[in-house]
């Protein structure tokens, strides 16, 4: 374990109450050492408030990249047009829910239009020209919006809006995969097979959201529950796992902040909010630092850079824990530390698992280890018998069936014959005579 994986993991997070007090102005005076005074620098109150960028050690990962040339799609409701926030970053869109424009920017959904928004702000928001205002994770990464219909007012079932999803986000260059929502059940339709292998053989990193338990989600469910894909559930300022801003299960594989989010509305508001929705693109967001710092490594390893350098937490009992999986997210570590490659995805092989639970394809037929025995050709048939009346007897008949019935009925009938003639003598002898008169 190195030394920043060592250190203690709920110290990082309680630098919001310090960054709140330091919003309330619109600067931070940092000391002046004396006697040479240095000018006051001016601090960003906005990326103040994103503690998540100092305690997950973001702004040290940034050191080395800030996402450059990756490529996030966020599968969602839609990224607005409008926000300064996202100019020259979203890189191409589509709509798959019937419902929004051809370039996936019109937002959809009669109650979470501004959902695909906050999300997008927290992977990869880019600050003004001052270096003002919200910043995400990775804010140089390249972003693309594919608009998805939540609930019964889209015209495409859901289940096929996030299978054609996932395969455009493939095709159109994304590298990692943002999943923000869940389906509350374990299982998921199979069409969803086939997309996600896809996306893996493609080499693309999914990221789905755990979930949060205030929404009424008691557990994990897909996509969070499909194997290979990184899972994240929620803690908050403190590093504790949220109770309401997430949900626990053993699929979790990294924790990041839930409470008390910043996100850029459709408007171009900034506001807060919570949940593992915004804790997802979060860890977006460091993929992409990975993938950025390190082009060689394919999915599988970006994910296990991610998972083995994060902070175990204070409150786990086992690692992977139920409630925190591999621990909180270091960016910094994630980036820069030496982590031992693997061969296959940590988080789990989907293809055997279709193969195991799916039933898969029929197993192949063995094949022959020996010659086929050549067997020899059978006697040509008899002919066919001459045709003749069914009434009157042939050869083979009277031969094999009249002749020796004949032969053997006459001798029974005389037998039978003359043993009733003998009967009949036998009882006129024994009969008593009437004496005459």
């Amino acid at each position: 374990m190195t030394a920043r994986s060592a250190r203690g993991v709920a110290a990082p997070w309680r630098i919001l109450a310090a960054v709140l007090v330091a919003a309330a102005s619109s600067t931070l005076v940092a000391a002046t050492p004396e006697p040479t005074p240095t000018p006051t620098p001016t601090i960003d109150p906005i990326q103040l408030a994103e503690y998540w960028l100092d305690g997950g050690h973001v702004r040290e990962a940034w050191e080395t990249t800030r996402g450059e040339g990756v490529t996030i799609a966020i599968i969602d409701t839609g990224i607005a047009q409008g926000p300064a926030a996202f100019e020259g970053a979203v890189v191409g869109g589509t709509d798959v829910s019937g419902l929004g424009s051809p370039d996936g920017r019109t937002p959809v959904g009669p109650v979470d239009a501004d959902h695909g928004s906050l999300v997008a702000s927290l992977a990869a928001a880019r600050p003004a020209a001052d270096g003002t205002g919200m910043i995400g994770v990775a804010p140089k990464a390249n972003l693309l919006s594919v608009s998805l219909g939540f609930g019964a007012s889209a015209p495409v079932p859901f289940v096929q809006q996030v299978a054609e999803a996932i395969v455009w986000a493939v095709d159109n260059g994304a590298d990692i995969i943002n999943l923000s929502f869940t389906t509350n059940t374990l299982d998921w339709d199979k069409s969803w097979d086939d997309a996600f292998l896809y996306a893996y053989e493609h080499d693309v990193v999914i990221i789905a959201a755990a979930g949060n338990r205030g929404s009424g989600t008691a557990s994990v469910g897909a996509p969070a529950t499909i194997p290979g894909v990184l899972t994240v559930g929620g803690v908050d300022q403190h590093g504790i796992a949220s109770r309401a801003a997430s949900t626990q299960g053993i699929t979790i594989g990294v924790m990041a902040p839930s409470e008390s989010l910043l996100g850029i509305t459709p408007d171009g508001d900034l506001i807060r909010w919570p949940g593992t929705s915004g804790a997802a693109p979060i860890i977006a967001g460091v993929a992409a630092l990975v993938r950025a710092a390190h082009p060689e490594l394919d999915a599988a390893n970006v994910i296990n850079r991610i998972i083995r350098t994060a902070r175990p937490s204070d409150q786990a009992t086992q690692n992977p824990d139920p409630l925190y999986g591999y621990g909180l997210f270091d960016a910094a570590a994630a980036v820069k530390d030496d982590v031992a490659p693997v061969d296959a995805n940590p988080m789990g092989d989907l293809a055997e698992w279709v193969r195991v639970h799916r039933r898969g394809a029929a197993e192949p037929a063995p094949v022959p280890s020996a010659a086929p025995v050549t067997l020899p050709p059978l006697p040509a048939a008899d002919p066919p018998a001459a045709e003749g009346s069914p009434l009157i007897p042939g050869a083979d008949s009277l031969l094999y069936g009249t002749l020796p019935l004949i032969a053997l009925t006459v001798p029974g009938i005389l037998i039978a014959l003359g043993v009733t003639a003998a009967a009949r003598r036998i009882r006129s002898a024994r009969a008593p005579r009437t004496p005459r008169s």
